[in-house]
């Protein structure tokens, strides 16, 4: 197998989805000097957003806050489908000119520090061409769940099901199911989207659960929004609308944390308003666990409730028992019967995109690092990853941690230094994983995430306000360790 001629970047950016392209366009207005490159293994842009393409996907959060703060979200709709949050991605990298700078179909392999060399050498796989880079920065934005691999637990027997089974994660195109009965395996944000769009189509599509999950109606359209819009000049109501969901979401955050009982009396009473009369929400709508020890589910003008109160949708919540040609059976004895099947059952994590790093040699363990500011590690250097907020939107964080690596980088050019490398105090111990949440995808992997600390900067506290002014107001240089790492000529090939 051939290997190419090593290139050399002062940023290497891996991702091309919303988060790395955001971190190329922060970086393109913010250090114009630094040269830069995306490593995407995929073929197109859009991450998330191009991956996921069953029916009626779309974002959880409103795109006032999914959108760019750099490009504000024009459209109509708050919370908007995947295909148009697809192309608002792919504009804004044309717009910045980073589309020009994605190498598509190069899958990250490992990256291996120097201290010697003063930078990272990356390593990626082109079809059956290896191929090595060198950056200055490593800037990873490849979220925290695998790509080619849905979650799907043992579900014995399932092969005796005589019709198709469906992941999400892998929506074949050519999948007909209008007319049929739909058995949707699930009840997260996956499940809660699929039910109420096949349900148009469906002759009718049940939502098989083992527990239920909280969800609560949000408007599609922001009514606050549409009143203004045309009243105040863009450049005021995009803030404003951003900062007034900012702050909704951490008032609904803050209330599920401190007074858990009300804010379950409070998503019950929106549960029973939307559904028909004596229908039983306890046990389909009401976990055991408190709001926000998992991530709560979103529904735009509560289509999953019209679904159900029209006839269209059902919830059976239950466990497995088996499975027979045309359906499912229950643990008490019901029959649910599918001509197909869909297995919401959620994600497998991958932090970092499965990459192996090493620092100076040394195998970097990630559960084993501490995580500084929620975007870089203990003890690596020139390192920093993009995961966003559990409880709002995923670019409200990446947007303050890619301004933040710019900070960084141009503090770093002001002084000289070369080399930055997060340092915990002595003390400082870990607490809770980086992610920090009851989920099962989470609970699967949690060996394999960093660790949190129990204060700033090593503790995420999962609030926008408070983050602000830590990364974007408070110091660089807090509990970080600099130094001036020799330089290395620049390789021949080097671009950005």
């Amino acid at each position: 197998m051939a290997e190419e001629s090593v290139e050399h970047v002062d940023v290497l950016i891996v991702g091309a989805g919303l988060s790395g392209i955001g971190a190329a366009c922060h970086l393109r207005r913010e250090c114009p000097d630094r040269t830069i490159a995306l490593l995407e293994a995929r073929d197109a842009i859009g991450g998330t957003w191009d991956l996921f393409r069953y029916p009626g996907v779309r974002s959880d959060s409103d795109m006032y806050t999914l959108g760019y703060s750099f490009r504000p979200w024009s459209q109509a709709k708050a919370i908007a489908d995947g295909p148009a949050i697809r192309e608002y991605v792919r504009d804004t990298a044309r717009e910045f000119g980073v589309d020009e700078k994605v190498r598509f179909g190069h899958r990250v392999t490992g990256a291996e520090w120097s201290t010697q060399d003063g930078r990272w050498t990356v390593r990626a796989r082109r079809g059956d061409t290896d191929v090595t880079l060198t950056c200055e920065f490593l800037f990873v934005c490849s979220g925290y769940y695998r790509y080619d691999q849905g979650y799907t637990p043992d579900l014995p027997g399932i092969e005796n099901f005589a019709g198709p089974v469906v992941h999400p994660q892998h929506w074949p195109t050519d999948l007909d199911y209008a007319g049929k009965r739909v058995v949707v395996i699930g009840s997260g944000a996956t499940a809660v989207t699929l039910v109420p769009a096949m349900a148009q189509t469906a002759e009718h599509v049940t939502m098989l659960q083992r527990s239920p999950s909280y969800v609560l109606a949000v408007p599609e359209l922001d009514p606050i929004a549409e009143r203004l819009r045309g009243r105040l000049p863009d450049r005021f109501l995009y803030p404003f609308l951003r900062w007034k969901n900012v702050l909704i979401a951490q008032l609904v955050f803050q209330l599920s944390r401190r007074r858990p009982n009300l804010m379950k009396s409070l998503l019950r009473k929106g549960a029973r308003k939307l559904l028909p009369a004596g229908f039983d929400v306890d046990t389909h709508f009401g976990p055991e666990y408190d709001p926000w020890d998992q991530r709560m589910c979103f529904v735009p003008d509560g289509d999953l409730f019209d679904a159900v109160r029209a006839g269209d949708a059902s919830i059976v919540t239950d466990t497995i028992d088996g499975f027979t040609a045309d359906g499912v059976r229950t643990a008490s004895g019901e029959e649910l019967p599918a001509d197909v099947l869909v297995t919401a059952t959620g994600l497998n994590l991958l932090p970092v995109g499965g990459m192996a790093l090493t620092v100076d040699g040394a195998p970097v363990e990630l559960g084993d690092t501490l995580a500084y500011k929620g975007m870089m590690l203990s003890g690596v250097p020139n390192f920093a990853l993009t995961i966003g907020y559990t409880n709002a939107s995923w670019t409200l964080k990446a947007d303050l941690v890619a301004r933040y690596v710019c900070r960084l980088l141009n503090h770093m050019a002001a002084t000289g230094f070369r080399k930055a490398t997060p340092k915990p105090p002595p003390g400082t111990e870990a607490t809770v994983p980086l992610v920090d949440l009851k989920s099962g995808y989470v609970l699967r992997s949690i060996d394999k995430l960093p660790k949190q600390g129990r204060a700033a900067p090593w503790r995420l506290y999962q609030n926008y306000p408070r983050d602000v002014l830590l990364m974007r107001y408070g110091p660089v240089d807090d509990d970080m360790s600099f130094d001036r790492a020799p330089a290395r000529p620049v390789l021949s090939g080097q671009r950005g």
